[in-house]
C-alpha cells in the first residue's frame, strides 16, 4: 500500500486546511486509517483515526472538535478537515494505514503498517 498526502501549507491562526491522503491498492476499504503529526523536537502523536467503514472515529483530546476525519472508499482517500488552526498545530502530518481493519481505529502508531511521506502544516500567529 502506498499513501500520498497532500493539502498542507501555510495558514494564519484561526484558518482552515484540508489534508487528503490517496491510497493505492484494492483493499483500502478494509483498512483502518489514521492521521498523526510530528512537530520539531517532539514525538509523533496521534491526531485522528477512522475505521474501515467509517462507523468508528477517534480523536486526540487536543483536537477539541476542531478537526474532522472522513474517508471515501470508492476513491481510496481519507481526509482531515482542520479548522480553527493554532500555531501549536504546526507539524508534519502523516497518513497511516492499519491493514487489520480494527473496529476501533488504533491510536498507537505501532499498529499502523503503512505510512505516507508526510505533508507540512505551518500555522502562523
Amino acid at each position: 500500500v502506498q499513501l500520498v498526502e497532500s493539502g498542507g501549507g501555510l495558514v494564519q491562526a484561526g484558518g482552515s486546511l484540508r489534508l487528503s491522503c490517496a491510497a493505492s491498492g484494492r483493499t483500502f476499504s478494509s483498512y483502518a486509517m489514521g492521521w498523526f503529526r510530528q512537530a520539531p523536537g517532539k514525538e509523533r502523536e496521534f491526531v485522528a483515526g477512522i475505521s474501515w467503514g467509517a462507523h468508528s472515529l477517534s480523536y486526540a483530546d487536543f483536537v477539541k472538535g476542531r478537526f474532522e476525519i472522513s474517508r471515501d472508499n470508492a476513491k481510496n482517500t481519507v481526509s482531515l478537515q482542520m479548522n480553527f488552526l493554532e500555531p501549536e498545530d504546526t507539524a508534519v502530518y502523516y497518513c497511516a494505514a492499519d491493514p487489520l481493519g480494527d473496529y476501533y481505529p488504533p491510536t498507537n502508531q505501532n499498529e499502523y503498517d503503512f505510512w505516507g511521506q508526510g505533508t507540512q502544516v505551518t500555522v502562523s500567529s
